[in-house]
């Protein structure tokens, strides 16, 4: 697979549709080996100069028993079997006749040989190595690069650890497959075929008679791989869903700690590590036996040729030094054969991490740039929503009937009970999803109609979890705009009310953030998100409750900062605060993915009981189940 193979099925897809109802094909309706292979192409000259160096190899192992027979017929026994013309006159001449100097010059001659196929197989199996490691990180960095262009409902139902899984082990299938398997499979069966023919020549009856072992062999082969497949298969899928176990528990850990539950998770990890462990040492005992029968075959067939070319010496049929090529010759196509069922075996372990990673390469994304969408440059912000309607691949509907506009300069809230599709409802601004019927406009514009990326670069957002990376503060900063410089993270920093607490920072922002912002409380975490939403300058800005981690003084600072910021921009905000949704140009309150009511704070509370009932609740912290009379609904509102 190419990237433009990839680039071409992600342009050929439908602008609009049902989330993860459509599946591309990427190449991956083709068988999987010619699929594997595709991988190759950007690397066929290095492939080229391995196949060089394997025939280099394959040609010096055809010579080395020749200066062995050369010694044992015509050194040891000159008189009798002395060197055919023209090479006894030439070593003659230059050994001086002496037989000394002779044996000395034959076995320099077989120690060069030997000098020179070590020192192919040496660069061969660097170039195999390096070929087959950059196979694998160009395969990591593509499978990488296509995970994170699917959907997030995707990365919302599937485990994490699968996917690290699929990137960090079963990538190594493409070298398995091709490096340590197809080419040596190669390598053995054109050794198989040179080697056969020399050892026709040589006797045809003992060379027909080392094929005796081939129907056992192909036997014991196919019993070997009718049971080794599920087998591979299934201990690869119960590994991720132990590395998958780790994820979760790590990302726990707070509740597994609190909980004192970290007996019962380790209890839980060493069981089902357990169960993985005794599976991968049934494959590795099956392989074992399996070589151990392959090893029989070929020796018994090894002695069987030896009594019978014995018989040959002892008729004066065949002299020492031909017996000894002869066995020699009989090792290299023994050895390809074993190693072809060897082989065989390994590559259906690679077969099953190979069809892995195709799986993960067939799911296509979910939302993807129609063939004539374009660049979403100078968009001011407008935001239609119309008439738009949302379902979850699963069947379960979120929104119905979302009818709303938001002009730049206003900030629109949105309140709802838990559930009622408020951040699916922003999620398709951005094109997390896409609409199931009708429309989400930008100016005008279908979202469909901008390129993704172009998009969601006019847009900022502060989700309610504050997230940090491994990195500096000033690094984090400018995940928001990558080229912003120091000043204008510095104004962001103060905008967002973050300036002072990182500046009391031993190397203020250049300190170092640990992990999921670690060290840091969960206000300077969220303020520090505000501030990278601050330094992306986006037309579009999007509020998940950012002032939710945040104390009194310093949410009443941010809304300041955030009343400024807002000049010029469309803001959408998810409120579950008062204090954000009372300064609101236009209130959206949802109920089950419907807008029952809209409008601002004041006139809400004259209007919609529902929204009175969740005012009064987050001002006095009653159930929504406690009946009250409208009036006392209001005060508790306005307080």
């Amino acid at each position: 697979m190419s990237e433009p193979t990839l680039d071409a099925a992600r342009d050929a897809a439908p602008a609009a549709g049902r989330p993860g109802a459509w599946r591309a094909d990427l190449g991956t309706q083709r068988p999987l080996l010619p699929w594997m292979l595709a991988f190759l192409r950007p690397h066929r000259a290095r492939v080229g100069l391995l196949a060089f160096l394997l025939l280099a190899q394959i040609v010096l192992s055809a010579l080395q028993p020749w200066p062995l027979k050369i010694v044992i017929d015509n050194v040891l026994n000159y008189q009798e079997h002395p060197l055919p013309e023209p090479f006894d006159r030439w070593i003659g001449g230059v050994t001086g006749g002496s037989m000394v100097a002779m044996l000395a010059l034959v076995v320099a001659g077989g120690v060069v040989l030997q000098l020179l196929y070590e020192l192919a197989a040496a660069y061969g199996t660097k170039v195999q190595t390096m070929t087959g490691q950059r196979m694998v990180y160009d395969l990591r960095a593509r499978l990488f690069q296509h995970l994170q262009a699917l959907g997030l409902h995707h990365h919302i139902t599937t485990n994490t650890g699968d996917a690290v899984y699929r990137i960090d082990v079963d990538s190594y299938a493409i070298e398995n497959l091709i490096m340590s398997g197809i080419m040596p499979l190669a390598s053995s069966v054109t050794t198989l075929i040179v080697m056969f023919v020399i050892l026709m020549r040589l006797d045809l009856t003992v060379a027909l008679l080392s094929l005796s072992v081939v129907p056992f062999l192909y036997l014991c082969l196919r019993y070997y791989m009718s049971t080794i497949v599920s087998r591979n298969e299934r201990v690869k899928e119960m590994e991720a869903k132990l590395i998958a176990q780790l994820y979760e528990v790590f990302n726990a850990i707070r509740l597994v700690k609190s909980y004192a539950r970290e007996p019962y998770e380790s209890n839980r990890y060493t069981g089902f590590g357990t169960e993985v462990m005794n599976a991968r040492i049934a494959i590795t005992w099956q392989e074992s036996l399996f070589g151990v029968a392959v090893g029989l075959i070929t020796i018994l067939g090894t002695a069987l040729v030896v009594i019978v070319g014995g018989t040959h010496v002892l008729n004066g049929e065949m002299t020492v030094g031909e017996l000894t090529v002869v066995i020699a010759y009989l090792g290299s196509v023994y050895g390809p054969l074993a190693s072809i069922a060897h082989t065989t075996g390994r590559l259906n372990g690679a077969l099953a991490g190979a069809k892995r990673v195709r799986e993960m390469f067939s799911m296509m994304p979910e939302t993807v740039d129609a063939p004539d969408a374009r660049e979403a440059t100078a968009i001011g912000g407008h935001i239609v929503f119309d008439r738009v309607h949302f379902t979850y691949p699963n069947g379960r509907v979120v929104l119905n009937d979302i009818t709303f506009e938001a002009k730049p300069g206003e900030m629109v809230a949105l309140v709802g009970l838990t559930g009622a599709g408020k951040t699916t409802l922003v999620s398709l601004i951005p094109r997390f999803y896409d609409t199931t019927a009708g429309r989400v406009l930008i100016d005008d514009v279908d979202v469909r109609g901008y390129r993704i990326r172009s998009l969601r670069e006019k847009i900022a957002i502060v989700l309610q979890d504050p997230v940090l990376f491994a990195g500096t503060i000033a690094d984090n900063l400018r995940y928001g705009r990558l080229d912003a410089t120091d000043a204008e993270v510095l104004e962001a920093a103060r905008t967002a009310h973050a300036h002072d607490f990182v500046s009391r920072l031993p190397k203020g922002y250049d300190t170092p953030v640990a992990e999921a912002g670690g060290g840091l409380s969960g206000g300077e975490r969220q303020r520090l998100n505000i501030a990278r939403a601050v330094v992306k300058n986006a037309p579009i800005l999007i509020l998940d409750e950012p002032t939710s981690s945040l104390d009194a003084i310093s949410e009443e600072i941010v809304f300041s900062a955030l009343k400024s910021l807002r000049q010029g921009r469309t803001t959408i905000v998810i409120a579950h605060r008062l204090s954000t949704v009372r300064d609101a140009d236009k209130i959206l309150v949802l109920d089950h993915g419907r807008i029952v009511a809209q409008g601002r704070h004041d006139a809400l509370l004259q209007e919609s009981e529902l929204y009175r009932r969740m005012c009064a609740r987050l001002s006095v912290g009653k159930s929504l189940d406690e009946p009250e009379t409208v009036d006392e609904l209001i005060e508790a509102a306005k307080r």
